[in-house]
């Protein structure tokens, strides 16, 4: 470990400078929420295709990313899992949100509180010039606890129309779940390719990049691309 960093995968073939060209979009992805709602586990179900069993708290954000086909192209998604404690996102909050093409905003259907903190997270957006123009998606996670369910399925999806955001409700942890998980960010690639259909992420910028998150403590993990990520240009619902 280096620099408070832990590399947990190496990076794949496709990754590397030579095949991944310059012109090539990266996309940004910022993922936010309370602490414990399960944002880390989906951001790994994306990008490794598995659950995370033993998930550690967040402590500043952890870095994952994946390459997806839309539409016979490939486009880089990086998936920023940011702190949901206060005390750990102060000082680095401008940089989650810093060049963000995309937010996911998530609770836990079994925590009302989680649910009422969305006003919250959508202040934040806003106040980082993150506005309705930026795709968001509201998702509920933990859908598996039935039982314990206390968030009503109509009411978040009042809320996600008021603020023109598509819902979905999944659980990271259900491998049942995992085509739902695919389509929040694959729902997500095809609107930033409609919305931003020239625009490539220059060299210096990924450089930029790098060089912040090893400031930073975070987790890089890749995942290389796979005939599976190959999706049609038809949106995914909820």
């Amino acid at each position: 470990m280096e620099d408070g960093v832990r590399n947990t995968a190496g990076k794949s073939k496709s990754d590397t400078p030579a095949t991944f060209r310059k012109d090539k979009k990266i996309f940004k992805i910022i993922v936010v929420g309370d602490s414990n709602v399960g944002k880390t586990c989906l951001t790994y179900r994306f990008c490794e295709g598995k659950y995370l069993e033993k998930p550690e708290a967040t402590i500043g954000v952890d870095f994952r990313e994946r390459i997806v086909n839309i539409g016979g192209e490939e486009i880089k998604l990086q998936l920023w899992d940011t702190a949901g404690q206060e005390r750990f996102r102060k000082s680095m909050v401008h940089h989650y949100y810093r060049n963000a093409h995309a937010v996911v905003i998530v609770y836990d259907v079994t925590k009302l509180s989680t649910f009422q903190s969305l006003p919250g997270w959508l202040e934040e957006c806003d106040k980082h010039n993150l506005t309705n123009q930026v795709p968001r998606i509201m998702v509920g996670n933990k859908c598996d606890r039935k039982e314990y369910v206390a968030v009503n399925t109509n009411l978040a999806q009042r809320i996600a129309d008021a603020h023109n955001m598509p819902l979905f409700e999944t659980s990271a942890m259900s491998d049942n779940e995992g085509g739902t998980i695919e389509a929040i960010f694959l729902t997500l690639a095809h609107k930033l390719i409609r919305q931003r259909p020239m625009m490539p992420v220059p060299m210096m910028a990924s450089l930029e990049l790098n060089e912040n998150l090893h400031r930073a403590n975070v987790i890089s993990i890749t995942r290389s691309p796979k005939q599976a990520d190959e999706v049609s240009d038809t949106t995914c619902g909820c």
